[in-house]
């Protein structure tokens, strides 16, 4: 089996094969660390636990059963370690409420755990989730592990939601357990001829261990 290439090495055979060509002064030094510095993703910021998270989830990717009220939702995402490798043993826990802003306290509804593809890929089938008593947005919370690497323990919210106005930017702190305003995602409003659906892409990044 022949040796993956190196950075450096796959730049010089690009540029002997034509393949690449400086326009700038830049060394070869100089290309591969601004390559590798291109590659480096950002921790995901935190967000709490809550008190609504049950051990014992089922495995699977489907929380919401036919005929559940509320807007579908299709979330799906890459799980990656900061230098950008992407995390094929990583699991995924998720948690939320339903439409309505009520959590499944004595059951496993809206809760689920899940394996990362080959690609290090998640999806989830859900719907929108409601507000609820004591706090400002909509949210689902995650629970990201993979060996090697820090757990992760975060929450999406969502850009569409009426509490920012239209300006998740800068109207992010209305609540004030949002740590960051990369954790509020656009959302893709989709439609076939039978329904409509909400699609949000979630990439995930954890810091090694």
């Amino acid at each position: 089996m022949r040796r993956p290439l190196h950075r450096r090495e796959l730049l010089e055979n690009c540029l002997a094969l034509g393949t690449l060509t400086l326009v700038s002064p830049l060394s070869m030094g100089g290309l591969s660390e601004a390559w590798a510095a291109s590659e480096q993703r950002r921790t995901t910021p935190f967000g709490e636990l809550g008190p609504f998270y049950k051990r014992g989830a089922p495995a699977s990717n489907v929380l919401r059963a036919e005929g559940d009220p509320g807007m579908p939702l299709a979330l799906s995402g890459v799980v990656f370690g900061t230098g950008g490798e992407v995390l094929v043993e990583a699991k995924v826990e998720v948690w939320q409420t339903d439409h309505a802003g009520h959590y499944d306290i004595d059951g496993f509804r809206y809760r689920a755990v899940l394996a990362a593809d080959a690609n290090g890929k998640y999806a989830v089938d859900s719907v929108v989730p409601g507000h609820y008593p004591g706090r400002v947005a909509q949210h689902v919370h995650y629970l990201v592990t993979a060996p090697g690497y820090k757990p992760l323990t975060t929450q999406l919210y969502f850009a569409t939601d009426p509490v920012f106005d239209g300006d998740p930017a800068r109207n992010f702190h209305r609540d004030p357990l949002i740590a960051s305003a990369e954790l509020v995602r656009p959302v893709m409003i989709e439609s076939d001829p039978k329904t409509v659906h909400a699609r949000v892409q979630f990439d995930l990044v954890l810091e090694k261990a």
